[in-house]
């Protein structure tokens, strides 16, 4: 969304990577003035999936672009109104989601209701808006919230590569012949 938005070229998020500058611009943005609908309702699982809402996004952003006269990469009116109705829609996707997921773990008896912890990482839990919701969803529930400080909330790619060097140096799990391995896209 924020690269859609052109936001890099936002004269208030320049420097700032594209979730940090939807967040920036959604805290003075009215998310009312759009009505993003919450991705996979009907779906009784706890995946997850944002392209439905980025398709949604996306429609608007042409929309707004041919009523504003305006190209594809030129910079909205109504930019902070759509940052902030896309982040309440993916804090409400989030939020639901990680709901069903914990009923699903405390009907089977996955967690102890009496010591269940959400624990909420990665550059996902850097955002202060969705950060609060799953608070809030902890607390209502019964279960403890655990959440590294922003500054440590970074992209889970890094955290990813992080590891596989670690277990590269250690020799875990590490295939050294990839051959008769098949790799499919999913």
């Amino acid at each position: 969304v924020a690269r859609r938005l052109s936001l890099s070229k936002h004269p208030e998020c320049h420097s700032m990577a594209g979730g940090k500058a939807i967040e920036h611009l959604a805290q003075t943005g009215n998310r009312q003035q759009y009505k993003f609908r919450v991705p996979m309702q009907h779906y009784r699982n706890c995946h997850f999936s944002f392209s439905g809402l980025q398709n949604l996004v996306n429609k608007v952003i042409i929309q707004k672009e041919k009523e504003e006269g305006l190209q594809k990469g030129e910079l909205l009116s109504c930019v902070k109104d759509i940052a902030a109705a896309a982040q309440h829609a993916v804090a409400v996707h989030i939020v639901k989601r990680t709901y069903r997921a914990m009923l699903f773990c405390i009907k089977h008896s996955i967690l102890s209701p009496k010591n269940a912890t959400l624990v909420v990482s990665g550059g996902v839990a850097s955002n202060q808006y969705i950060r609060k919701a799953l608070q809030i969803l902890a607390d209502v529930n019964g279960f403890a919230f655990l959440c590294p400080p922003p500054r440590l909330c970074t992209d889970n790619g890094v955290m990813i590569a992080w590891n596989g060097i670690e277990r590269l140096h250690a020799g875990l799990g590490v295939l050294h012949c990839t051959d008769g391995i098949r790799y499919e896209a999913k």
